[in-house]
């Protein structure tokens, strides 16, 4: 890695420069080297990020994910997974029900001949394996380091750091969050839809080991998901996502410990055992926000740059990885089609917009189908909670109509 801590006088000029090095900006760019060796054709790759890694990083905080099983199949083939199999906890088995309601049902993974449905890991843990991966490359990591400004020219996208570096890049890949500052400078339009929910997240302890097991549970708040993570001796550790009210949200925060995990047992119900502590609670607005079209003049938005979705069903990472493997596709076929006579410009029209139809079908039907989740999962009208339950209960009673559900999960909406 070419390290990068004082202000460069000189403009500086690369092929794709990355505004955002979290999972997605540092995926991105660890498979943009591995690209180029593979192919034997060096490319220039600029990564900027505000911060290394750490329990505060908003991109790699305290949360856990899980990725999905296609997700660590795309993984594996970038060469990533092996590096982070050791972090992962599998989920073996997902038990989905709606609470006060007889709708339930499991998706196992021995049923689909596969050892686990996905992993969750710890996003702080995968951060710091990441970062070192990039310390190990020629990439020109810019951390910390934040994005100045950003001036669109004919030939290229010029940046300006916060520390007065300047960069001149042909493909410029937004990968900097729901905030992105990118799509804020060049005034690019954000859909999004409130949901009127609060994300309460935590890591819990419980009496029993988790063995391997997920839960989903609809509430009438929302959905609250427990996600197996690497157990204490003696018990079990999960990873909690809750949705609330904002204003529930605020008291469940703030009440003591032992309150707080007497209102969790009532909410979620004892499958899981006894939950016996819980570590720091955090929390943050639950919204879909998207971009209608994730391109600008030489520059493509990734991961929640482009898109942030409601946790419902866990495939925020899982779709920005989708962008991401899209995008290396896109740029693999333009070199493999690069001649001495036609050098590639990375961030000609058309690359974008091959990005952009490579997209566009996986994207939106990702979007509409966790809406209508949220929607029909998160109220009482009795026609929708008979409708649901039915739809749990169907899913028990004929094991079949569970493939396309558990394809989803699994991410296999393109791969496999």
């Amino acid at each position: 890695m070419t390290a990068h801590t004082e202000q460069d006088t000189d403009l500086i000029n690369v092929d794709v420069a990355i505004v955002g090095g979290a999972m997605a900006g540092a995926t991105l760019a660890l498979g943009l080297k591995g690209l180029a060796d593979s192919l034997k054709r060096p490319l220039k790759i600029a990564l900027i990020e505000a911060h290394r890694p750490n329990s505060e990083h908003p991109g790699f905080d305290a949360r856990s994910i899980a990725i999905a099983h296609g997700s660590i199949f795309e993984l594996t083939k970038l060469g990533l997974w092996p590096k982070l199999a050791h972090l992962g906890t599998p989920i073996e088995n997902i038990h989905i029900s709606d609470r006060g309601h007889m709708g339930m049902t499991e998706l196992n993974a021995d049923s689909f001949h596969l050892n686990y449905l996905g992993q969750v890991v710890e996003l702080e843990r995968v951060g710091q394996v990441l970062f070192k991966l990039l310390d190990d490359t020629d990439i020109s990591l810019y951390c910390p380091n934040k994005l100045a400004s950003v001036e669109a020219k004919v030939d290229a996208q010029l940046l300006t750091l916060d520390d007065g570096t300047r960069i001149s890049t042909s493909l410029l890949v937004a990968a900097d969050g729901v905030n992105s500052k990118v799509r804020e400078a060049f005034k690019q339009p954000l859909e999004q839809v409130d949901f009127g929910q609060t994300a309460l997240i935590a890591n819990v302890e419980t009496d029993k080991a988790h063995d391997n097991w997920a839960y989903e549970r609809f509430t009438n708040t929302g959905p609250l998901a427990v996600l197996p993570m690497s157990s204490n001796q003696g018990g079990g550790r999960v990873s909690l996502v809750w949705a609330l009210d904002p204003d529930q949200a605020k008291l469940l925060l703030s009440i003591p410990k032992p309150d707080f995990l007497r209102a969790l047992q009532t909410a979620f119900g004892s499958r899981a055992g006894q939950f016996t502590s819980v570590g720091e609670r955090y929390s943050y607005p639950l919204m879909l926000s998207y971009m209608p079209r994730p391109i600008y003049h030489r520059t493509v938005f990734i991961g929640n740059a482009a898109q942030t979705l409601h946790p419902i069903a866990g495939q925020g990472f899982n779709l920005g990885l989708r962008d991401l493997v899209s995008l290396l596709e896109v740029i693999k076929q333009a070199l493999q089609d690069e001649t001495q006579d036609k050098p590639v410009d990375l961030g000609s029209a058309q690359i974008a917009h091959a990005y952009l139809q490579s997209r566009e079908q996986d994207r939106n039907s990702t979007i509409t189908n966790i809406e209508f989740l949220v929607r029909g999962f998160s109220n009482e009208h009795w026609p929708l909670v008979a409708g649901r339950s039915l739809g749990l209960r169907l899913l028990s009673w004929f094991p079949p109509l569970k493939t396309p559900v558990a394809r989803t999960a699994m991410g296999w909406k393109q791969f496999g």
